[in-house]
């Protein structure tokens, strides 16, 4: 063993990536809905793989954890700034008042168990799953006035007291949100009655009656017809023709044209069809098959439908089309023949319902012929097609700018007091990010970056304060003792049925959106899940993408103050 471990010691990286490695295999394992999740895994293996004494330099876990606070602030910058206007402000904030909730029952219970920044910083951490805030206190207590040795001990507790409180922050997050949420709202029947019934009124469309255009999401497929009815005893143009199907209460789309041999790509509404011509319909396949009664038969012509299709993620940036329903922009003239394949909203994905509100920065999925996906992007944003390029001189300047305004430090009443590196950094992303939204033509960062930035910069921070943090953790767990685990129940129920509470009784929101919004503020996506399961639905999704915007942001910054003020 004892090469093994000069190895090790000498080349600190090999056990950060095998911390890493098995860190991640391990936080994909469940038993039944139980998973310890990416994070704690790593955290817990970099624990075990620290027993051997590797000596680690701290910017390796700087530089990433700098990464992953940019990525998180670039992802919910629009979002963030979005919100704090038009209709989402009840959802802001509810989500301000639920992170003053979180913040002060923590401070409450650290000051009450004479917890020190240390226990503090990862009491909240786990608590309130916001594992940045171990990033952000261990910073912060650098920055404190006090003796090296403390410092030294407050920061090996950090991970110490977010490792024994996390498990039941996530856990119990999903299943006071799943299920004792739903029983304080009037039990789980009657708010999956309610949810249902609230889904059908947002699918309301208020421009057609084609089932396929009020759900928007429609399933598009092409088919060749020979013109051959009684219909077509007269020519007819192609406007004539989607007229008479939009009689019938149906959005279908003529899309190409084979006249004497000749294919007419993108057909003008003026183009007269004759007996004999053939014409390709885009539409959902079930109206597209009823029309051949009257249209004439199907024919499978490899050539006229030899045609790409195009489905690209399109960034809403057009100041006309933010705040606009799902319903409104599918009927504007540019959208003609185009479908909406999905919507997502800070990495998470929405329903796509006719009556809910897009915002700028929304990632709109549409799919069609590349002439009318083209002409749509246009019109309503910027067509963010795949690449796998990543603006680094975007995310590092930005990175560089936001930490050094983040490094400054003032004094107020003989105590300094600065946003930290970290602080600095996630607010840099937020505003880029924000900015983006608004002008899509530069600092563009793929989702597949986006995420290594997130997901590996968190972990690689974590794995390092694992084997940073194991010679002193078992000693940690015992100093804390187990009223720890009583603190961190405490601070994750009464937050979150307070939550509930005033979401129903003073902001009045639907029993779906109240929960889904209770999840956001807190920033578990866990409990995002198990409610959705447990109403059957995706609506809870509208009342998290906002309020996980603001909760991400807001429970970090207080992991500044709480570890300031427990000072």
């Amino acid at each position: 063993m004892d090469w093994i471990l000069e190895i090790f010691r000498n080349n600190p990286s090999i056990p950060i990536f095998l911390t890493l490695g098995i860190g991640y295999w391990v936080g994909k394992l469940k038993y039944k809905t139980f998973s310890l999740g990416t994070v704690t895994s790593v955290l817990l293996v970099g624990v075990l793989v620290g027993q051997m004494n590797i000596p680690i330099s701290g910017p390796v876990k700087s530089v990433f954890f700098l990464l992953f606070l940019f990525a998180i602030g670039y992802s919910v910058g629009p979002q963030f700034f979005r919100a704090m206007k038009g209709s989402g402000i009840k959802q802001v904030i509810f989500a301000v008042l639920m992170c003053v909730i979180c913040f002060g029952v923590t401070i409450g219970v650290a000051l009450a168990f004479g917890y020190n920044p240390g226990e503090a910083a990862g009491l909240f951490a786990g608590a309130q799953t916001i594992s940045a805030v171990i990033g952000v206190g261990d910073d912060t207590i650098k920055t404190l006035s006090a003796s090296g040795a403390d410092k030294q001990n407050w920061m090996d507790m950090v991970p110490v007291c977010y490792a024994v409180t996390y498990i039941f922050g996530t856990i119990g997050s999903a299943y006071l949100l799943g299920m004792v949420g739903p029983a304080m709202l009037g039990g789980l029947k009657k708010v999956k009655q309610q949810t249902a019934e609230l889904e059908k009124t947002m699918n309301n469309s208020s421009v057609t009656n084609d089932p396929a255009y009020i759900n928007a999401l429609r399933p598009v497929v092409f088919r060749a017809y020979k013109a051959d009815g009684e219909f077509f005893d007269t020519p007819r143009t192609v406007d004539e023709i989607e007229a008479q199907i939009e009689k019938l209460g149906r959005r279908i789309f003529v899309e190409r044209v084979r006249q004497g041999g000749t294919v007419v790509d993108d057909p003008a509404g003026s183009l007269k069809i004759s007996k004999g011509d053939e014409i390709v319909l885009s539409g959902r396949r079930e109206y597209v098959i009823q029309d051949e009664s009257w249209l004439g038969p199907e024919v499978a012509d490899a050539e006229l439908l030899a045609f790409a299709v195009e489905k690209i993620p399109v960034m809403l940036a057009k100041k006309q089309c933010d705040g606009m329903t799902v319903d409104q922009l599918r009927a504007i003239p540019a959208m003609k023949g185009v479908s909406i394949a999905g919507i997502t909203r800070g990495g998470q994905a929405i329903p796509v319902l006719a009556q809910a509100k897009l915002i700028r920065g929304d990632m709109v999925t549409i799919a069609g012929l590349k002439r009318e996906v083209d002409a749509a992007a246009t019109e309503i944003g910027y067509a963010d097609r795949p690449t796998k390029t990543t603006d680094m001189v975007f995310v590092s300047l930005g990175i560089f700018i936001g930490a050094l305004i983040g490094a400054i430090t003032i004094h107020l009443g003989g105590i300094p007091v600065s946003l930290s590196t970290s602080g600095g950094a996630l607010i840099a992303g937020l505003i880029l990010g924000w900015l983006r939204s608004k002008h899509p033509t530069f600092g563009g960062i793929p989702d597949s970056s986006v995420w290594l930035l997130n997901s590996l910069g968190l972990n690689m921070f974590i794995a390092v304060i694992g084997i940073s943090a194991a010679p002193t953790f078992i000693s940690g767990i015992k100093e804390a003792g187990w009223m720890l685990l009583v603190a961190g129940i405490i601070c994750t129920t009464v937050p979150l049925l307070l939550g509930v509470l005033i979401g129903d009784k003073i902001f009045k929101f639907p029993p779906a959106i109240n929960l889904g919004c209770c999840a956001g503020s807190r920033t578990t996506t866990a409990a995002l899940g198990a409610i959705q399961d447990s109403l059957d639905s995706s609506v809870p999704a509208l009342g998290y993408t906002i309020t996980y915007a603001i909760g991400n942001t807001l429970l970090i910054l207080m992991g500044v103050a709480i570890t300031l003020i427990c000072a």
